[in-house]
């Protein structure tokens, strides 16, 4: 899901939430399509495209809310399963500096295994930011039995962007998580880092990503997954006010 104005983040993976806190009321609306949606440097529809949207409504408070879905895929055989994410928090700026905290909720369909919520918050300079998430709580009625409490994941992102006076956008990334939840979730068998360039403009963005997982991660990189290569993300957004 992409979201939050202070940061320059990896805009086509859905990456992560769709909300753009501005500085005045506003309702918006987007949706976007890619040939892969990649959620912190992994997979989350086997490599194949996905179709995403979202609503969100900010305040010139700073408080902002949203919501954002896209199919995902994490067997074969799936026939259709969702991600629908619930979103709201509060973002505002002093000078150079921008902060931004929030909850985000995970939902899934059973398929997943898995509902969870995330804490986070950021601080950001000029046009670099760093991000923590923290796992603040799962279902465990929907995961195999494993019952995750507070803290038992966290993604630390830092991320750099910058434009050309092209217009075009270049957005730098550098992502760690870690977790028993997190290996849990993923399929991963220990904490690992991903790694990003993306190129947008016009709504259309390039992405080369990466992690450093290994042939040791069975699940993760299974040929239907291959989340130990390189990987290329095309996208299309369009944003628009309601």
């Amino acid at each position: 899901m992409k979201f939050n104005k202070t940061l320059l983040t990896l805009a086509v993976v859905g990456s992560c939430l769709s909300s753009q806190a501005a500085l005045a009321d506003s309702l918006s609306a987007n949706v976007s399509v890619t040939n892969n949606y990649i959620w912190r440097g992994l997979t989350q529809t086997m490599n194949e495209a996905a179709v995403q949207g979202g609503i969100d409504y900010a305040s010139d408070s700073g408080f902002y809310a949203g919501t954002w879905a896209s199919n995902v895929k994490y067997e074969e055989s799936d026939a259709y399963s969702y991600e629908h994410d619930l979103y709201f928090g509060y973002s505002g700026e002093a000078g150079d500096f921008s902060y931004d905290v929030g909850y985000l909720y995970y939902n899934y369909d059973e398929n997943a295994g898995y509902d969870f919520g995330e804490v986070y918050g950021s601080i950001g300079y000029g046009s670099f930011s760093a991000t923590l998430s923290v796992l603040a709580n799962a279902e465990p009625d929907e995961g195999p039995g494993e019952d995750f409490g507070f803290g038992q994941a966290t993604y630390l992102s830092l991320d750099y962007g910058f434009a050309l006076e092209s217009g075009t956008e270049i957005g730098l990334h550098l992502g760690h998580h870690q977790g028993d939840f997190a290996e849990s979730f993923n399929g991963v068998t220990d904490a690992y880092i991903d790694y990003g360039v993306t190129v947008s403009k016009d709504g259309f963005a390039f992405m080369i990503s990466g992690t450093d997982l290994d042939d040791n991660d069975d699940f993760a990189n299974t040929p239907e997954r291959d989340n130990d290569s390189i990987k290329y993300t095309v996208s299309y957004s369009v944003d628009f006010e309601l």
